[in-house]
């Protein structure tokens, strides 16, 4: 499995089906949350106000699935493996809410590529990952199958 201290810039040759890559940790803070909900105008009471929230299952404000998707995409960023070298997010593919994310909790993401293929264009390839943002006791809160597009190795 590969971490942060990982090369940088990972080409479509690079990839390699079973190859997992375990990013850097993150701690969710009520500010991302309000700033989210600012950001999108999603004010939903889940995310936002302590005493309707009490009376949920959850006892607090939870953070917007967009928003740890969000994350979850920054974190691939800081992994390295999209530096130079990521064209285009092309299609998610069975995303799920799996477990709510509050504020305090850190998550990483652990991304394992599924499929390698080629395109029509020369200087491009298609990565697919089995995406799961994982919290720090270990539970799975979402998944996704998530397909890139990245460039080829320059030839010389």
């Amino acid at each position: 499995m590969l971490t942060q201290e990982s090369r940088r810039g990972h080409y479509f040759e690079d990839f390699e089906i079973g190859q997992e890559f375990l990013t850097p940790a993150r701690t969710i803070t009520s500010t991302d949350i309000v700033n989210f909900a600012c950001l999108t105008g999603d004010f939903n009471e889940v995310h936002t106000n302590f005493e309707y929230c009490r009376q949920t299952q959850f006892g607090e404000p939870i953070a917007h699935g967009p928003l740890v998707y969000g994350i979850m995409g920054g974190l691939q960023y800081a992994s390295g493996i999209n530096d130079g070298t990521l064209l285009a997010l092309l299609q998610i593919d069975g995303w799920k809410m799996l477990a709510p994310v509050k504020h305090g909790d850190t998550i990483r993401l652990r991304a394992r590529v599924v499929e390698k293929k080629e395109s029509s264009k020369p200087d491009r390839g298609v990565i697919s990952f089995e995406r799961e943002c994982i919290k720090q006791d270990g539970s799975i809160v979402q998944q996704m199958k998530a397909t890139l597009l990245y460039r080829r190795r320059p030839t010389a």
